[in-house]
């Protein structure tokens, strides 16, 4: 028997992001969409776990290809994951951070001809900040990246 669709995968931070991750912006409830715009929002449950869903995007250092360097990981989480890491651009949100409890589960993405394997990433919070010489050390670690990170972006569709 083979496994389970959408089954995840536990990854190393520092093997799924080698260079780093950086938060673009804000954490924010993961809503279903709701064709009455006037209902009020429910936010998304993982079938999987049973955890509230948030989402945020980030961008990954290591990438030079637009589609590649941004994502959206999926926290899985009772409560707001909150950053443990101070914004190197104040007012804009963005900041080095580590992610906890990682895991990736592999999703088709793209269209026809141009379909390729890509990766949901999914994470139950932010590692606790840490200090180093040069300042914040939230995403400086050695490793290889696993897959292509623009498929995250699957889910969205």
């Amino acid at each position: 028997m083979g496994m389970e669709r959408g089954h995840r995968f536990e990854v190393p931070f520092e093997q799924a992001f080698p260079a780093g991750l950086v938060l673009n912006g804000q954490v924010e409830p993961d809503n279903e969409f709701q064709e009455n715009r006037n209902a009020p929002p429910r936010q998304k449950v993982d079938e999987a776990t049973g955890l509230r869903r948030w989402k945020a995007v980030f961008s990954d250092p290591g990438y030079a290809k637009e589609a590649e360097a941004s994502i959206k990981v999926i926290f899985l989480s009772d409560v707001q994951p909150v950053p443990t890491t101070e914004e190197f651009m104040p007012g804009c949100g963005m900041r080095p951070v580590v992610l906890e409890g990682l895991q990736v589960s592999p999703v088709v993405t793209g269209q026809d001809k141009f379909k390729r394997l890509g990766w949901m990433y999914f994470a139950t919070g932010f590692a606790a900040a840490q200090s180093s010489p040069g300042g914040s050390s939230a995403g400086k670690s050695a490793g290889r990246r696993s897959g292509e990170s623009s498929a995250s972006q699957a889910e969205a569709a």
